[in-house]
């Protein structure tokens, strides 16, 4: 049996890449690989101290040793972020003429917060593919010389028709809910998210830990709020579409965006402000409503429309299936492995 190891700075989180991770671990099973999960920190096979965000150095022979019997190796955002450049040197290091995949789903350069100076970044080898999430990164990637191909999140097409009365009751939910299923972060835009549901009269839901050292101004946003609001999350995920009415996405950049698919196959109107790669997902006929403006928004919830949402479901259905990753994966596979 075929091996694989997936690495990264943590795995097995809420956090799009470890989301995005699980996916691609399961496409490798589903091709009869043994998978390994490899990163500083989380619920992994194998954790190598060091891995994580803005950690110390790493032992190379600990990363050696977690990587030994492996036939390809998939880095998914280690090397794409310098959010640990200790770690990115040694995995480059270790991986040096070795098989992988190394899959971007952001850069450095896309993320103006982190103050990123431009030079011989991301790592590179001859023997290794790189992936994006969106074609945005590939043509940047190829203006920098570095070939690489695009593949965009996949999403499983059952298991969205969630619990909404039963959820509503238990978290104490009435009215109209605006959903924010993302991570409190700043470049997620709470406070944007926040005056549209003050404006819709909704009660915010917001979803994601505060992480990145956004709790205080997190705190402050909330109790300044001019509506109901609600921290927490749920279980399952469907069941949070399920017990809301509407969706915002008001993101500044965003790698992919989930939410834009996950609300379409939930079969919930998005609200969303468009970030950059927004622009190529409206290219598949997503259909949305601008964060910024509440209006059309409010006219819908005061009388739904059917056909938007069938039509962004078919979107979803047919454009962004899970069904798709294994043979995806295969052909990905046969670019890299020998």
């Amino acid at each position: 049996m075929p091996a694989a190891a997936v690495v990264s700075f943590r795995l097995g989180g809420h956090d799009g890449v470890s989301v995005e991770a699980d996916k691609w671990t399961w496409g490798l099973r589903e091709l009869d690989f043994d998978v390994r999960t490899v990163a500083g920190a989380g619920p992994v096979d194998v954790v190598v101290p060091g891995l994580e965000r803005g950690a110390g150095l790493p032992a190379a022979d600990a990363l050696a040793g977690a990587l030994e019997g492996v036939d390809v190796v998939v880095v998914e955002n280690l090397l794409s972020l310098p959010l640990n450049p200790a770690a990115a040197a040694v995995v480059t290091q270790v991986l040096h003429g070795r098989p992988a995949i190394v899959r971007h789903h952001d850069l450095p350069w896309q993320r103006p917060e982190l103050g990123f100076a431009d030079g011989d970044w991301p790592p590179r080898d001859p023997c290794w593919l790189h992936v994006t999430i969106n074609q945005r990164s590939r043509l940047e990637l190829a203006a920098r010389g570095i070939d690489a191909i695009c593949r965009y999140n996949r999403f499983p097409l059952a298991g969205w028709d969630g619990e909404r009365e039963r959820t509503r009751s238990e978290i104490d939910l009435v009215g109209t809910v605006l959903l924010h299923p993302v991570r409190a972060i700043a470049r997620k835009d709470v406070p944007a998210a926040v005056a549209l549901a003050e404006s819709l009269g909704a009660t915010y839901w917001l979803t994601g830990a505060a992480e990145d050292g956004y709790e205080a101004e997190l705190t402050r946003v909330l109790a300044g709020a001019r509506c109901s609001w609600l921290h927490r999350s749920v279980a399952r995920v469907a069941d949070a579409y399920a017990a809301s009415d509407a969706v915002c996405l008001t993101s500044r950049v965003e790698g992919f965006g989930n939410p834009v698919v996950e609300s379409a196959l939930a079969r919930r109107p998005l609200a969303l402000r468009r970030y950059p790669v927004a622009e190529e997902l409206a290219a598949f006929g997503f259909r949305w409503f601008p964060a910024d403006d509440p209006g059309p928004l409010r006219s819908f919830l005061a009388e739904p429309d059917v056909g938007l949402v069938d039509h962004n479901e078919d979107v979803a259905r047919s454009c962004f299936g899970l069904d798709r990753l294994p043979s995806e994966l295969a052909e990905v596979l046969e670019r890299v492995l020998p």
